[in-house]
């Protein structure tokens, strides 16, 4: 499984306040004509426990009426959620993750996912249950690979005694990219697995401290590029395994995105990137 340094982030493309199914159909094929290969997505992307599978749903239609390459692109899903009244819920029971999976086949209209991934442990079931249930899907053929999101180092390794574990996605970012679990990234880098930071700009308020971070800007305006790019860049320059996952609900945010892939940054700024961004890099 190969896919392109810099995914799409599909959430905003669904949750409330969404553009319409048009405009979104327009933001995913314009991730796509820009190289994006792996697009990331998950069953509870959507408004509430009656609008399931909306994002899915999009992205398959998106899909199947672009006229590239569809053998080269890769969508990535989550189970082991609700949204009840809109609210986030875990919901790590076996039983409900096969269900999830069940529906994200129909919505995604495939026989099998490339990537599924457990959106974050549920601290009322057993992690090994949850892992488990992953297990027996993959062992059945409706995933190929498994991946883990949300989690800690421990449950990384937990997990791994159950079943091989391709891919991590964590919140990362440089503002409050959960400190304590910085060491996923090392122990990825150094295990050969893939880590997809979420929310690499901060989230929902996160462009406007990206926009405004002295450092940033004196880089980005170094290159002619936007503070957002240099962000990107950084990810990548931290591990071959970074691939950022930016979420957009426009198109010129997904060109924004994907032209960071190009944006080659010097040692001196990669050393002031990782001292006022308080992150030391994994060891080679």
């Amino acid at each position: 499984m190969e896919v392109g340094c810099i995914g799409l982030g599909a959430m905003p493309l669904s949750l409330s306040g969404r553009p319409g199914d048009a405009d979104g159909i327009r933001v995913i094929h314009a991730a796509l004509d820009a190289g994006m290969t792996l697009i990331d997505t998950a069953d509870v992307y959507c408004i509430d426990d009656n609008d399931i599978g909306h994002n899915e749903r999009l992205i398959a239609k998106a899909i199947r009426l672009w006229r590239g390459d569809k053998d080269r692109l890769v969508v990535a899903t989550k189970g082991g959620l609700r949204r009840p009244g809109g609210d986030w819920v875990t919901d790590g029971r076996p039983e409900h993750i096969r269900q999830a999976c069940e529906r994200s086949l129909a919505a995604l209209g495939v026989d099998h996912i490339t990537l599924y991934q457990l959106h974050a442990p549920d601290p009322h079931v057993p992690f090994a249950d949850s892992v488990g249930a992953l297990a027996d899907l993959q062992g059945e053929g409706k995933i190929r690979h498994v991946g883990l999101s949300n989690v800690s180092v421990a449950e990384i390794e937990q997990a791994r005694r159950i079943v091989n574990v391709v891919s991590v996605q964590n919140r990362f970012n440089p503002f409050d990219g959960e400190r304590p679990l910085y060491g996923v990234v090392a122990h990825c880098h150094a295990g050969g697995i893939a880590y997809l930071p979420h929310s690499p700009m901060g989230g929902h308020h996160g462009h406007a401290r990206v926009g405004g971070h002295a450092l940033l800007r004196r880089i980005a305006e170094a290159h002619g590029v936007t503070a957002y790019q240099v962000i990107l860049a950084w990810l990548l320059s931290l591990s071959p395994v970074v691939i950022p996952i930016p979420g957009a609900s426009r198109g010129e945010s997904v060109l924004d995105s994907s032209a960071a892939s190009t944006l080659k940054l010097t040692a001196d700024e990669k050393g002031e990137l990782a001292a006022g961004l308080a992150f030391q890099p994994p060891e080679p």
